[in-house]
């Protein structure tokens, strides 16, 4: 077999898993989409993983009780490490709620891992509320929804923190560009 080393080689860039989380409409995926495009825009082989994706196929028999939201990050984990032995840089977006859902990501990814906390109040994210889910949580359609009925614990030392509050898109997405370019270019 081939050995990732080799495909890096190949690929000429260093397979890393960058994983955004935070609340739902914090700008996870924005993010995740906009520095996709760019590192392909520059010629990097990328994989974008995000609750979409990957809960219609993958996980489509996983709810959202705490048992299954935690089977899903472990499956989601165990996938981008894949995806990493195979050269790949893979683009995570995921609300990734709890510490311990986190720190079993770093158990499978190790250093390959770059947390992005993507920061944004529940009461923004509501205001925003792209996919009418605070809406529907509010209206009690959606139990157990991350932030008012299932706890959201902030990171106590995530690799970046951005924060889509206060900080446009193009420079959160610099931000996390910089702080990743070192990371994936491969060493000289």
């Amino acid at each position: 077999m081939l050995t990732r080393e080799q495909k890096e080689a190949r690929t000429g860039q260093r397979a890393r898993v960058i994983w955004f989380y935070g609340l739902s409409g914090s700008g996870k995926s924005t993010l995740a989409n906009a520095l996709e495009r760019r590192l392909h825009a520059e010629g990097f082989f990328t994989a974008l993983l995000d609750g979409d994706n990957v809960r219609s196929g993958l996980n489509k028999n996983l709810g959202f009780s705490d048992e299954d939201r935690a089977e899903n990050i472990r499956r989601i984990g165990e996938v981008s490490r894949l995806f990493v032995q195979a050269g790949t840089i893979v683009i995570n977006s995921f609300i990734t709620p709890l510490r311990s859902y986190r720190e079993a990501t770093r158990e499978i990814l190790g250093e390959d891992l770059i947390e992005v906390y993507v920061r944004c109040s529940f009461e923004k994210c509501a205001e925003r509320d792209v996919k009418g889910l605070y809406a529907k949580s509010k209206a009690g359609e959606l139990p157990e929804f991350t932030g008012r009925d299932s706890s959201f614990e902030e990171p106590e030392n995530p690799d970046l923190t951005v924060d889509t509050e206060r900080k446009k898109v193009e420079e959160n997405l610099d931000e996390v560009y910089r702080f990743i370019l070192s990371k994936i270019r491969p060493p000289a």
